[in-house]
Formats: structure tokens, sequence, C-alpha cells
């Protein structure tokens, strides 16, 4: 089944990503399907669950460019730590097409994730990067950028969102949407299916 992004307020935005295990097949297609999902978009990042997947991994390019693939990395149980000063930057999310407001963020981090073989990496990132990371990484978590909006930025873009609410409810009355309950069983088992 191709892997296509999820839109706000889809159940699984707000799931908590599961550690990978195991570096596969299947999760090598996955990745690769999830970095032409971003570039087709016009992304720097995208983590699994905007692609209803229940797993600890995101892809990143901060160029956002296909054509330097030597920037693209893959994040497999990505943790932050060593967050240092702030800076409030604007932000999108491919999940939330079209909206994008002001979103505070610490300037620098330290982030430590495995990639596709296996290796152990350890960055030191600041200004844009360590944003796209920390974006990505509270996906995985479940928080949305929308969660880290001050009540002012929020008020401003507040009819779009509700606009994405309005959508996907209309969308779960005809069954084209999937129920909170659809969602949970599916995730468990594609959970169950790689610990």
């Amino acid at each position: 089944m191709a892997l296509s992004i999820i839109h706000y307020p889809h159940p699984t935005l707000r799931h908590e990503s599961r550690p990978i295990q195991k570096v596969d097949k299947q999760l090598k297609a996955w990745v690769a399907e999830m970095l032409d999902l971003m570039y087709e978009h016009e992304g720097v990042g995208l983590a699994a669950n905007q692609v209803d997947l229940p797993y600890r991994i995101f892809v990143a390019n901060p160029t956002g460019d296909s054509q330097q693939p030597e920037m693209e990395q893959v994040f497999i149980n990505p943790v932050l730590s060593k967050p240092k000063g702030q800076q409030e930057g604007n932000e999108g999310c491919l999940s939330i097409p079209g909206v994008h407001a002001d979103v505070v963020r610490s300037n620098s981090i330290h982030i430590e994730a495995y990639d596709l073989a296996g290796n152990l990496l350890e960055a030191d990132l600041e200004g844009f990067p360590a944003r796209v990371v920390q974006h990505e990484v509270d996906h995985l978590d479940g928080v949305l950028f929308l969660d880290r909006l001050s009540e002012g930025n929020f008020a401003n873009i507040r009819h779009l969102v509700e606009e994405f609410e309005v959508d996907f409810q209309s969308r779960l009355s005809t069954g084209e949407a999937p129920t909170q309950e659809q969602v949970a069983k599916r995730l468990a088992e594609l959970e169950t299916e790689r610990t």
C-alpha cells in the first residue's frame, strides 16, 4: 500500500510513536517513499506518523532540494538533549498545508539517533536544522507545532485550523476518514509486526 501524507486532525498525528527494533527491507522502502513525499510536497522533514505509521523515525533535508541528496538524513529512535537559547521562526507542516505561524524553539540542540545502516548519529545542530529536528521529534511524540503557539499566534490561524477540523468531521460522517477506534486497531497491529 502506497504511503500518503495524512492531514490534521487525523488521530495518528496524536499517537506517540514506538521505537524501531529492526531495520528491514520494508522500513527502507517506507523511508524512500517518505523522502519522495517530502520533496513532492516541498517539505524539509517528514515523520512516520505523518504517513500513518507508528514508528520513531523521520527523514529530513533542510535544503528541501531533491537535487541535494547528500543533505538527506534518516533519524531512527531520535533523542534530543542539551537545548540552548531560544529563537522564534516561521513554521508550517505538511499535515496542515497552507498554515504557517511563528514558533519559539531552542536555538541549538543535541541529537542522537541511528541511521538505516545501524550507525549511531550524533550532532549538535543550531538555527534552521535544529528547528527542523525539533519539529519532527515533536511529531513522533504526538505534538504539533500548533501546540507550541502563543495564544495570539494561534488566534491568527484559528479559522484555518478549524477548516481542517470541519473537513475531517465531514469525511468521518461519510466513512471516508477513519474513526479513533479504527486507527488505534491498525496502529496496534503495525506495532506488533515490528517488535
